[in-house]
């Protein structure tokens, strides 16, 4: 007698199972292709295979009540992407393509930040670094739950969107993110988020050498650094690490796709 399959597991990395048979074909997902124009090439990419990773959109980096506001630095810069991002979310998830946001979120004891990290953001030992209450409201400095290490109100995050904590400025690194992508089957990132040149750079690179196409989403990345650090951040991504594209032109490619 056939015994009816349950499915196990995450697609399309699920098998279907009973207590005598295991099916581990992994049927295919059915392709989404869309062509999108980027500044150095037209590319055809799969939908299918795609996530958008938000990256840092925090008040601790974007609200003038936030740690970079409170340390002396403007964060209008860091504002810029919350727009367009707001209205590019809402496309891609109508294709099924899957938001990942990518948060500082360390533990309250701190115990997997070294000395190094800690000192980026408190260089003298008496600032406010992390985990430290911010002034202003008390909020501890990118500690997992806190209003500081919360997405910003203007962005809303959606029930089925992921969510991973990061504790260093790559997203990948000590993190379960490369195994959420592998296991969705999403090769094809978009990165967006603060600050280019940092956190958003270190991902994008780290997913490079991972083996995954990279795309950055110009007008959806800013950064509060100098602009020459934003301009070297566009120059090495187009020379080595993938390819710049923004949000009106995947917001074209997604309307012919639909034609």
């Amino acid at each position: 007698m056939n015994l009816p399959l349950r499915n196990l597991g995450i697609a399309p990395n699920a098998w279907a199972v009973n207590h005598t048979f295991a099916d581990i074909t992994r049927p295919p997902q059915t392709p989404q292709p869309v062509i999108l124009s980027t500044e150095t090439k037209t590319l055809r990419l799969d939908l299918a295979k795609a996530a958008i990773l938000v990256i840092d959109m925090q008040n601790d980096f974007c609200h003038p009540d936030g740690w970079l506001a409170h340390i002396g630095v403007d964060v209008t810069p860091a504002r810029k992407p919350i727009e367009p991002l707001q209205n590019l979310l809402p496309l891609l998830r109508e294709k099924g393509v899957p938001v990942i946001w990518i948060n500082w979120g360390n533990r309250p004891d701190l115990l997997n930040i070294s000395a190094s990290v800690l000192h980026v953001y408190n260089p003298t030992g008496e600032g406010v670094g992390l985990g430290d209450p911010l002034p202003s409201n008390g909020a501890r400095v990118l500690m997992a739950g806190s209003w500081a290490a919360a997405v910003v109100d203007e962005l809303e995050q959606l029930p089925q969107d992921i969510r991973v904590d990061k504790y260093r400025m790559s997203g990948f690194w000590d993190t379960p993110l490369d195994s959420i992508l592998r296991n969705l089957g999403r090769t094809t990132l978009f990165f967006t988020g603060v600050n280019a040149d940092q956190c958003v750079m270190a991902s994008l690179q780290d997913a490079n050498f991972l083996g995954y196409d990279c795309l950055l989403v110009k007008d959806c990345t800013a950064t509060t650094s100098p602009d020459y650090c934003w301009l070297a951040t566009l120059y090495n991504v187009k020379q080595c690490f993938g390819f710049v594209t923004d949000s009106q032109a995947i917001s074209v490619a997604l309307q012919q796709s639909a034609e």
